[in-house]
């Protein structure tokens, strides 16, 4: 099923419109989860850190014994290409995407003799600047790198994500805030989280249990050239009880402000606005 809208896909050394077939019922990633992608985002004109996402889906399917097939200047080139078949102001969801396609004898090891790529294009609106989030707990956890590819964003991790989002929503809120496995926070069911307190930025230590995202690593960096350093710590849900805001960081929505925590309310306040336009500020102004 189709994430967004008009759809371009690049399979097969040319582009397509529409969506179109790429994955075969016996290729591996269809039937033991050897998948892995990435998502930028071209808005207004721009598509930031372009270049860090297809390097990192390049990581990703390292991570699960893919061989990847494309350079990321190849990859870049290809995307903006892919990009000129849309309207100069559209917002599009960009996903390049790695699978396996043989396995081994036995069939659970992906053989890096041959590898499915395919970027998929997709119009999906921005969300307004007003746009808010709630949050609540989740009996599902994150899972660590000695059972489960943390260090990848794949495909077969995601299950676990939406059962995460389907107990908030069935609750009545729009996220869940997720732990790791020693019970501290370690991120939404789809995003890095950062909170504020008197003042101050904190955002839950990288520890190998989610993905340390490029927005997360953007808005750090533009928050210390404002002058203010992101505190990365251990965290707990007592702390985010506590805070004075919260708001979510990832690339399909780069900042949502968190409205409320079960029964704790926050105000959309000052740092969490000055995040999202000094994101868009370095964004518009060609990074």
């Amino acid at each position: 099923m189709a994430f967004g809208t008009t759809i371009r896909t690049w399979f097969d050394g040319t582009w397509h419109d529409g969506d179109v077939p790429v994955m075969r019922a016996a290729d591996h990633g269809m039937w033991q989860g050897s998948s892995v992608f990435d998502g930028a985002r071209r808005f207004e004109g721009v598509a930031p850190d372009l270049d860090k996402h297809c390097a990192r889906v390049n990581r990703s399917a390292k991570a699960l014994m893919l061989r990847p097939t494309m350079e990321v200047d190849q990859m870049v080139e290809i995307i903006r290409e892919g990009l000129e078949g849309f309207a100069p102001d559209a917002a599009i969801y960009i996903r390049p995407m790695y699978w396996g396609i043989h396995g081994s004898e036995l069939g659970l090891v992906p053989s890096e003799s041959e590898t499915g790529f395919a970027v998929c294009l997709e119009e999906v609106a921005m969300f307004a600047p007003d746009k808010t989030t709630t949050l609540t707990t989740t009996q599902f956890r994150r899972p660590v790198l000695d059972d489960s590819v943390c260090d990848a964003k794949a495909g077969c991790l995601y299950p676990n994500n939406a059962r995460m989002l389907a107990e908030a929503q069935q609750k009545g809120f729009g996220n869940a805030l997720v732990a790791d496995a020693m019970g501290n926070v370690a991120e939404s069911a789809t995003s890095n989280v950062f909170m504020v307190k008197d003042g101050e930025v904190f955002t839950p230590v990288a520890n190998g249990t989610f993905l340390s995202g490029i927005t997360r690593a953007r808005h750090i960096d533009n928050l210390a050239r404002d002058g203010m350093h992101v505190h990365e710590t251990v965290l707990t849900f007592d702390d985010f009880r506590d805070a004075d805001e919260v708001f979510l960081s990832g690339n399909l929505t780069k900042v949502t402000p968190v409205t409320a925590f079960d029964d704790r309310s926050y105000q959309v306040g000052p740092v969490t606005r000055r995040v999202r336009e000094m994101y868009w500020d370095w964004a518009l102004s060609g990074g």
